[in-house]
């Protein structure tokens, strides 16, 4: 895949995960799915426009857990570290 692909695709890659989250998968699960690697791809290529999936997947897990109601968005470049 491209990376254009994968950034078109970015959306879909945070809702499955969230998903994952909401079934209780447990973080070495998810490590295993298609979606964690396209987001490893995307925050390996960009890391400053896309958050490490890790930071993604406790970030979503602490919404999910409350049932939060934010997505999941890439980093802005102001807050990028």
């Amino acid at each position: 895949m491209t990376i254009g692909e994968l950034e078109a695709s970015y959306p879909l890659y945070c809702r499955a995960l969230r998903i994952l989250i909401q079934e209780g998968k447990s973080l070495n699960k998810i490590k295993r799915t298609v979606c964690w690697s396209r987001l490893t791809s995307l925050h390996t290529c960009l890391p400053r426009r896309y958050r490490d999936p890790e930071h993604l997947y406790f970030v979503l897990r602490r919404e999910v857990e409350p049932e939060g109601a934010a997505g999941c968005s890439p980093a802005s470049p102001s807050t990028a570290g």
